[in-house]
């Protein structure tokens, strides 16, 4: 697989024919990836510290000297090796520097392989919220180095499926009831390779559709709102959720409001709540904690407007999702504590 990941990279750069080629990456995938990266001969190898507190603009800043330091220009090329936090700044970087300058995204987690190195969105974090500065910019290739999947923490998996449960209720209820009857950690390498081009295709063929959100791409977004304000309030005390886990968390909250909203059945609330009990670590939080969630979603990208409402994304049904349903406070609050009565807290 590395030696076929290596051949396809440097068939890209042979096309692209680049004055310098670069590397980001983080200190974990830096060492894991050692042969990847040599094979590349890169000009300057740029190393973040691993962890999603590393994802800030002062990284970006610095990476960015060193690239201009290092003669990088408009016809150079940057290879991001890593997870979702390393496509997600490296992306940031190209999509900045000089104006633009491409990349090539390689995923070292499922999380970065079904979700995070596809689709052109980058961005790092901003007082602790997430992707507060970000830009479109698509890469000119994303491989998947399904080999380095073996190796990744139990977490790391969970939070891949996280993103492949999502994509699989947007895709229709056959892939939500195969994915609902697996055991994420009893997954076959060559399983999660076919699910890594399943998810990738599906969120191309959404991207493709509207690259930049202006409305079909925010379907992507079922279970980021409520996810993305529990992700941030662990962050916020120092117990940081990774990024998969809490939208798997948030995508129950979403199916919650889908069934009160939209009128999917129940049985999918259901089902789900109860494969995401069997497998995932619970998000710790309490009734005292939904004004944070609420002021930490108001915050969020997707809800720009009146303050008195949430912009969600819902389901009908599996396959049929419905975007920017209006979400007052107290619909929020009782569809949080529908979600505790689920997970039995």
């Amino acid at each position: 697989m590395i030696m076929a990941i290596i051949d396809r990279i440097r068939q890209t750069i042979a096309t692209v024919a680049p004055d310098k080629v670069f590397v980001i990456t983080d200190s974990n995938v830096a060492v894991v990836e050692s042969r990847l990266i040599e094979a590349l001969d890169p000009a300057y190898v740029a190393v973040v510290e691993a962890g999603e507190e590393h994802k800030g603009i002062a990284e970006v800043a610095r990476i960015a000297g060193e690239l201009s330091a290092r003669g990088a220009t408009r016809r150079s090329l940057i290879i991001c090796i890593g997870g979702g936090m390393v496509t997600d700044l490296g992306g940031f970087v190209a999509a900045i520097f000089k104006r633009g300058i491409p990349h090539i995204n390689v995923a070292t987690t499922l999380l970065g392989g079904v979700d995070a190195s596809v689709g052109g969105k980058t961005g790092v974090d901003l007082g602790g919220l997430k992707n507060e500065l970000g830009a479109f910019h698509m890469p000119l290739e994303v491989f998947a180095d399904t080999e380095s999947f073996a190796s990744l923490p139990p977490v790391e998996i969970l939070s891949g499926f996280g993103e492949i449960i999502k994509t699989a209720f947007l895709a229709g209820d056959d892939m939500t009831r195969r994915i609902l009857g697996l055991d994420p950690m009893e997954a076959t390498p060559s399983m999660l390779e076919e699910i890594c081009v399943f998810c990738r295709d599906e969120k191309m063929r959404v991207v493709e559709a509207d690259p930049t959100e202006k409305g079909l791409r925010k379907v992507l977004n079922l279970g980021h709102t409520a996810g993305h304000a529990m992700e941030t309030l662990m962050l916020e005390r120092g117990t940081p959720a990774a990024h998969g886990v809490a939208v798997a968390h948030g995508l129950l909250v979403a199916l919650i409001l889908s069934n009160m909203e939209c009128g999917l059945d129940s049985a999918w609330v259901s089902r789900y709540a109860s494969w995401l009990r069997s497998y995932y670590p619970a998000i710790p939080f309490s009734c005292r904690d939904y004004a944070d969630l609420w002021r930490i979603a108001r915050h969020d990208k997707k809800n720009a407007g009146t303050a008195d409402v949430l912009n969600f994304v819902l389901l009908a049904s599996p396959g049929h999702p419905v975007t920017d349903v209006a979400i007052d406070r107290s619909r929020f609050e009782s569809a949080l504590d529908i979600y505790q009565e689920l997970q039995g807290r």
